[in-house]
């Protein structure tokens, strides 16, 4: 009489575990996947369909849409940093959430890993979607220098989460979050270009303006989507803030 061996079930790592959870819940917010990966895209479609984006500007030498392709781009990965993740992982952390993950084999850590995982997915997400309509919809060139725009735009997602981050930390409550958050929402889209283009602006302002983390990306995303490589100094400025406002989300960040 034989006996056949039966290989014992593997279970998903609880790393695995976590992230197909908060995959199956990030998917069930329809309001917080407009705002990733809707709002931008609409927003450039409207921009797109107004005759004068779709002319070469005088000042510029380049068509608006042409300029503001980037930007949305920056706007999808503000939206993410700023706007859907801070108030998440802040209302776990107010339900004691993450307190109570401290006592079982899955660390809080594990869960902010998966969570700041799916929005950055989400963000390159929307801005991709970005880069598809530009240039389905309205004939913008893709990047010319691949390698710098990728590199740019990876260095934009990990600042703008560690932005979000930053703000995780320092709010109580949702509530505060999303105050915190809109707070620094606008300026965010300011640097980045979104009411004037950062190469428009007076040239104090654009040197100021190149010294903030979105500032410095809509220059950086400009270059390489016209074939130069970014400047490493727009680079440097994107990595020394997400080396900073990382630093200061980790030494404020609370559990409970």
């Amino acid at each position: 009489m034989t006996t056949v061996a039966t290989a014992p079930l593997r279970r998903p790592s609880p790393r695995a575990a976590v992230l197909r959870s908060e995959a199956r819940l990030f998917l069930r917010e329809p309001g917080m996947l407009f705002w990733i990966l809707g709002f931008p895209p609409v927003l450039l479609v409207i921009l797109g369909s107004i005759p004068s984006f779709r002319k070469v500007d005088g000042g510029l030498g380049v068509r608006l849409i042409d300029v503001y392709v980037p930007v949305l781009v920056l706007v999808a990965l503000i939206v993410t940093g700023l706007q859907a993740m801070p108030p998440l992982i802040t209302g776990y952390r107010e339900r004691g959430i993450l307190r109570r993950m401290s006592t079982t084999p899955v660390r809080p850590s594990t869960l902010l890993t998966a969570q700041m995982g799916l929005f950055g997915a989400a963000g390159l997400a929307s801005a991709l979607l970005c880069m598809a309509i530009g240039r389905l919809a309205f004939d913008v060139p893709l990047p010319r220098q691949i390698a710098g725009y990728v590199l740019a735009l990876l260095l934009t997602a990990v600042a703008a989460l560690a932005l979000g981050a930053l703000v995780s930390a320092r709010a109580r409550t949702a509530r505060i979050a999303t105050a915190f958050g809109m707070a620094a929402f606008f300026p965010s889209l300011f640097s980045a270009g979104l009411w004037v283009p950062v190469q428009a602006m007076p040239h104090t302002l654009r040197q100021i303006v190149v010294l903030l983390p979105f500032g410095a990306a809509s220059r950086a995303l400009d270059q390489a989507a016209s074939g130069h490589w970014p400047a490493w100094s727009h680079l440097g400025v994107l990595a020394a803030w997400t080396v900073v406002l990382t630093a200061a989300a980790a030494r404020w960040f609370r559990w409970e």
